[in-house]
């Protein structure tokens, strides 16, 4: 009997490809893998394009627009498009658990343009983080869920309505409230959680719906209209409205940190957050056994040891430790760090030097 229903969950996914992974899956992998390509080179692209407008207009860091006349940053822009169109198509095919650790990628390609375009480096330790992220994506893929069987948008509404999700969703608009109009203007431009907090928050929420709105065009474009139905047109406005927050919040980060530090922290929060929201929602993890999910979680924690690797050697360059000492001189004090608070930075890479603390702590001690 339990034979009978593994072929028919097989049937219904497309057809077996390999044990344990449907023709479906193996779609949405092929797509997750164009995706984060795409996506890794638009974030040097836009940052090329944030760096070239802050030169000759107000820095999007410090809530400039002068990017938006920018025909790099659009390039970036368009590029990002391709990629988030082809993960949009992913997650109709395949679960989320499948398809969002695959962004791993994207960090790989990102780190790679930042080092030969934008002069970013990273350290031997960066680049073996690097290799962390993509093993633990790896093992979380090879162990997914098949995709949930759904006939109609109107079931994904009811799994979007239940309570569990419902108390999420109001967890994670009462936080994006609260980093937006309290922390980001005190600690937006020191502390690159903040920026990143927003964006990944948001994020979870925006996955949610895209893979409601992706499965309701899929079903379409098979002859099942569900553009008829409201809930498609209100997930529809949700998706919009959280790439919009998402696009605005990406950009004052990738204006104000270092690139190669950007990605991977905002890849780690944004896939966190989105698998415990479809875990949450689609109940993923209830179509598995034990043995799998402690499998992808180990999958995961090899994720996050790859990004706190990547974090903590983000200011190694040339072999010498982060926290070598780095004499200011009084008399560039002012000029250096201005009544905004923003960070110094490296004249190369845009790294921040040390945050408002430890610069009044360190003139303390040197007069």
């Amino acid at each position: 009997m339990a034979t009978e229903a593994s072929t028919s969950a097989a049937g219904a996914g497309g057809g077996s490809w390999v044990e344990g992974m449907s023709a479906d899956n193996i779609k949405g992998l092929v797509l997750a893998l164009s995706s984060s390509i795409f996506i890794g080179a638009s974030f040097i692209v836009k940052k090329k394009g944030l760096k070239k407008a802050g030169a000759s207009g107000v820095r999007a860091g410090v809530g400039g627009y002068s990017y938006l006349y920018e025909p790099l940053w659009w390039a970036g822009m368009i590029t990002m498009i391709v990629g988030e169109v082809a993960n949009f198509a992913a997650y109709a095919f395949a679960p989320a658990i499948l398809v969002t650790p695959l962004g791993a990628l994207s960090i790989i390609v990102s780190a790679v343009l930042a080092d030969i375009m934008l002069k970013e480096k990273l350290h031997i330790f960066g680049i073996l983080g690097c290799v962390l992220c993509v093993v633990g994506s790896t093992t979380i893929v090879l162990h997914a869920p098949q995709e949930r069987a759904i006939e109609s948008v109107a079931e994904v509404w009811i799994l979007a309505t239940e309570p569990a999700f419902l108390s999420y969703a109001a967890i994670v608009l009462a936080a994006t409230f609260v980093l937006i109009y309290y922390f980001i203007p005190q600690y937006g431009q020191t502390h690159i959680m903040v920026y990143i907090g927003v964006c990944s928050l948001v994020g979870s929420l925006s996955v949610m719906s895209v893979k409601a709105l992706g499965i309701a065009l899929k079903l379409t474009f098979s002859g099942m209209n569900q553009l008829i139905y409201p809930q498609t047109w209100l997930f529809t406005i949700v998706v919009v409205a959280c790439i919009v927050t998402q696009m605005n919040y990406l950009n004052k980060a990738l204006d104000t940190f270092n690139t190669a530090v950007v990605s991977p922290i905002y890849y780690t929060m944004f896939t966190s957050l989105t698998i415990l929201a479809s875990v949450i929602m689609f109940k993923d993890w209830d179509r598995q056994n034990p043995t799998q999910i402690v499998t992808e979680m180990c999958g995961f924690v090899t994720i996050l040891s790859g990004t706190f690797l990547l974090h903590k050697t983000k200011d190694m360059v040339d072999g010498l430790p982060p926290t070598l000492p780095v004499r200011i001189p009084k008399h560039t004090d002012e000029d250096d760090y201005g009544a905004e608070g923003i960070p110094l930075r490296s004249a190369a890479e845009g790294i921040p030097l040390r945050s408002p603390r430890a610069a009044e702590s360190f003139r303390s001690t040197s007069l």
